[in-house]
């Protein structure tokens, strides 16, 4: 191999490090919306040149996570009420056509995994373990796609939950008063219908699901506003 397509290799692989770890920084809340991205300071936190954070950060600002203000700098993207509003009409959509997807398919692995996560869910709910409840609906909401077994929808969905900062909005959802229980309650409806093979009111149901979730999602994020 040519020392050019060596180096052009390297560089390529601390991008991806680079990106998976900021995104990860991200979607986790450890990097807060609006926080500035400062090249220098993170070729020194990753300990590498500032070549691959700044390819790393163009590929975070084509996923939509990261906003280049031209003079300004870099910043972690921060959503506007109307694309949080889209983003969680597109989750509806993705969402309820798993949820059908999954029905059709019998009895397979994921479906035993779900029954699992919802008795597991079940216990947390009950012993008021919201941060462990937060995990376990991220994993109702991962196993729903695997179970769809549609590689096209499973990298929409996965983009999709990078721009929400899926897992940070999870926990303003859940915060909110009986929010826990209803949720638990509603992945148990989602699943009986996916038993019965019933992929229309499953799909139905996913969706009325995913928009409970948005109304508790934007009446957090009000609180928040009105409280500053």
């Amino acid at each position: 191999m040519a020392a050019g397509s060596t180096r052009k290799l390297v560089t390529t692989n601390l991008q991806e490090q680079v990106a998976d770890g900021l995104r990860q920084m991200i979607i986790n809340g450890e990097l807060a919306p609006g926080d500035a991205l400062s090249e220098v300071t993170l070729a020194e936190t990753f300990g590498i040149s500032r070549t691959p954070v700044r390819e790393a950060l163009k590929q975070l600002q084509t996923e939509g996570l990261v906003e280049v203000r031209s003079r300004v700098g870099t910043f972690v993207a921060a959503p506007s009420r109307r694309e949080i509003n889209e983003l969680f009409e597109m989750k509806q959509l993705l969402e309820g056509a798993a949820a059908r997807l999954m029905a059709a398919r019998g009895d397979i692995p994921e479906l035993a995994a779900m029954k699992a996560n919802v008795a597991d869910a079940d216990a947390a709910v009950a012993a008021g373990e919201t941060e462990r409840y937060a995990e376990l609906v991220h994993e109702f909401h991962e196993i729903l796609i695997a179970g769809a077994d549609n590689h096209k929808l499973a990298t929409h969905y996965r983009i999709l939950m990078n721009q929400l900062a899926y897992p940070r909005l999870v926990k303003t959802s859940l915060a909110q008063p009986g929010r826990p229980l209803d949720s638990e309650r509603e992945h148990h409806r989602v699943l009986e219908l996916i038993r019965a093979k019933d992929g229309v009111g499953a799909e139905n149901l996913m969706r009325q699901h995913v928009q409970a979730s948005h109304h508790a999602v934007m009446a957090g994020l009000d609180a928040v506003i009105s409280s500053a």
